[in-house]
Protein backbone atom coordinates (compact mmCIF):
# COMPACT_ATOMS: atom_id res chain seq x y z
CA UNK A 1 0.00 0.00 0.00
CA UNK A 2 1.22 3.48 -0.85
CA UNK A 3 -0.06 6.98 -0.27
CA UNK A 4 0.91 9.61 -2.82
CA UNK A 5 0.38 13.25 -1.89
CA UNK A 6 0.50 16.09 -4.37
CA UNK A 7 -0.75 19.60 -4.95
CA UNK A 8 1.64 21.68 -2.86
CA UNK A 9 3.30 24.77 -4.20
CA UNK A 10 3.85 28.49 -3.82
CA UNK A 11 0.87 30.77 -3.33
CA UNK A 12 0.36 34.34 -2.20
CA UNK A 13 -1.37 35.30 1.02
CA UNK A 14 -5.11 34.92 0.63
CA UNK A 15 -4.77 32.36 -2.14
CA UNK A 16 -5.98 28.78 -2.34
CA UNK A 17 -4.50 25.37 -2.93
CA UNK A 18 -5.96 21.90 -3.06
CA UNK A 19 -3.92 18.98 -1.83
CA UNK A 20 -4.72 15.45 -2.89
CA UNK A 21 -3.58 12.12 -1.52
CA UNK A 22 -4.28 8.85 -3.28
CA UNK A 23 -3.97 5.37 -1.82
CA UNK A 24 -2.93 2.55 -4.08
CA UNK A 25 -2.03 -1.11 -3.79
CA UNK A 26 -3.83 -3.72 -1.69
CA UNK A 27 -6.47 -1.39 -0.26
CA UNK A 28 -9.52 -3.26 0.97
CA UNK A 29 -11.07 -0.44 2.94
CA UNK A 30 -9.95 2.91 4.33
CA UNK A 31 -11.12 4.06 7.73
CA UNK A 32 -10.04 7.53 8.91
CA UNK A 33 -7.98 9.77 6.66
CA UNK A 34 -6.18 12.91 7.73
CA UNK A 35 -3.81 15.72 6.87
CA UNK A 36 -0.99 16.80 9.13
CA UNK A 37 1.69 19.41 8.77
CA UNK A 38 5.16 19.73 10.18
CA UNK A 39 7.59 22.61 10.46
CA UNK A 40 11.34 22.07 10.93
CA UNK A 41 12.13 21.20 14.51
CA UNK A 42 8.50 20.89 15.50
CA UNK A 43 6.12 18.01 16.01
CA UNK A 44 3.75 16.99 13.30
CA UNK A 45 0.33 18.47 14.01
CA UNK A 46 -3.12 17.47 12.87
CA UNK A 47 -4.76 19.82 10.39
CA UNK A 48 -7.94 17.94 9.56
CA UNK A 49 -9.33 14.43 9.63
CA UNK A 50 -12.31 12.67 8.13
CA UNK A 51 -13.96 9.39 9.05
CA UNK A 52 -15.10 6.73 6.61
CA UNK A 53 -18.60 8.11 6.99
CA UNK A 54 -17.52 11.63 6.14
CA UNK A 55 -17.43 13.28 9.56
CA UNK A 56 -14.73 15.93 9.55
CA UNK A 57 -12.64 17.42 12.32
CA UNK A 58 -10.39 20.47 12.08
CA UNK A 59 -7.61 22.08 14.02
CA UNK A 60 -8.56 25.50 15.33
CA UNK A 61 -6.07 27.09 12.93
CA UNK A 62 -7.76 25.42 9.95
CA UNK A 63 -11.44 25.68 10.85
CA UNK A 64 -13.40 27.86 8.49
CA UNK A 65 -10.59 28.09 5.92
CA UNK A 66 -9.67 24.48 5.15
CA UNK A 67 -12.03 21.74 4.04
CA UNK A 68 -11.30 18.03 3.97
CA UNK A 69 -13.16 15.64 1.70
CA UNK A 70 -12.73 12.12 0.40
CA UNK A 71 -13.67 10.05 -2.60
CA UNK A 72 -14.11 6.52 -1.32
CA UNK A 73 -14.42 5.07 -4.82
CA UNK A 74 -11.01 6.46 -5.79
CA UNK A 75 -9.35 6.15 -2.36
CA UNK A 76 -8.43 9.83 -2.38
CA UNK A 77 -8.52 12.44 0.35
CA UNK A 78 -8.46 16.14 -0.45
CA UNK A 79 -7.61 19.24 1.53
CA UNK A 80 -8.98 22.46 0.10
CA UNK A 81 -7.09 25.34 1.64
CA UNK A 82 -8.51 28.83 1.28
CA UNK A 83 -7.45 32.16 2.72
CA UNK A 84 -3.90 30.94 3.09
CA UNK A 85 -1.59 32.77 5.48
CA UNK A 86 2.21 32.80 5.73
CA UNK A 87 1.91 30.76 8.93
CA UNK A 88 0.33 27.96 6.90
CA UNK A 89 3.71 27.44 5.23
CA UNK A 90 4.72 23.90 6.07
CA UNK A 91 5.20 20.40 4.77
CA UNK A 92 1.82 18.69 4.62
CA UNK A 93 1.45 14.94 5.08
CA UNK A 94 -1.54 12.72 4.55
CA UNK A 95 -2.26 9.54 6.42
CA UNK A 96 -4.86 6.84 6.25
CA UNK A 97 -5.93 3.96 8.44
CA UNK A 98 -6.13 1.17 5.90
CA UNK A 99 -7.38 -2.39 5.97
CA UNK A 100 -5.08 -4.19 3.56
CA UNK A 101 -5.79 -7.76 4.56
CA UNK A 102 -8.94 -9.40 5.87
CA UNK A 103 -8.36 -10.90 9.29
CA UNK A 104 -5.63 -8.42 10.20
CA UNK A 105 -5.80 -5.14 12.05
CA UNK A 106 -5.77 -1.95 10.06
CA UNK A 107 -2.51 -0.05 9.68
CA UNK A 108 -1.68 3.62 9.50
CA UNK A 109 0.11 4.59 6.30
CA UNK A 110 1.73 7.95 5.60
CA UNK A 111 2.26 9.74 2.34
CA UNK A 112 5.38 11.66 1.51
CA UNK A 113 5.19 15.33 2.37
CA UNK A 114 4.20 18.06 -0.01
CA UNK A 115 5.51 21.57 0.59
CA UNK A 116 3.13 24.49 0.81
CA UNK A 117 4.70 27.93 0.81
CA UNK A 118 2.60 31.03 1.36
CA UNK A 119 4.31 34.29 0.50
CA UNK A 120 3.46 37.51 2.27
Amino acid sequence: VQLQAYGGGLVQTGGSLRLSCAASGSVLRIEDMAWYRQDPGKQRELVASITGGGAANYAVSAAGRFFIARDNAKNIVYLQMNGLKPEDTSVYYCNADIRYSWGRATKIFWGQGTLVTVSS
